[in-house]
């Protein structure tokens, strides 16, 4: 991920992949994904060091968190 633009587009096609494929989704609704997510974040040192690289310092922590709040009122 390389720009805010390229950012949005992937959540673009994780909405249609969702509109067109949600039964094949392990956590299809907003709750699920999102309890999901968070164990993600939690353990995603642990994904990157078993994939054999380092868990990036250069990311955006707090722009993401404010889209993900953002997202709760936005329309």
């Amino acid at each position: 991920m390389d720009s805010r633009e390229a950012l949005a587009s992937f959540v673009r096609s994780l909405h249609r992949d969702h509109a067109d494929n949600a039964a094949s989704w392990a956590n299809a609704d907003l709750g699920h994904f999102l309890e999901a997510l968070a164990a993600w974040i939690d353990d995603g040192a642990g994904w990157y060091r078993n994939a054999g690289h380092d868990l990036p310092d250069s990311g955006d922590w707090a722009f993401f968190a404010r889209a993900l709040s953002a997202a709760t009122v936005y329309e």
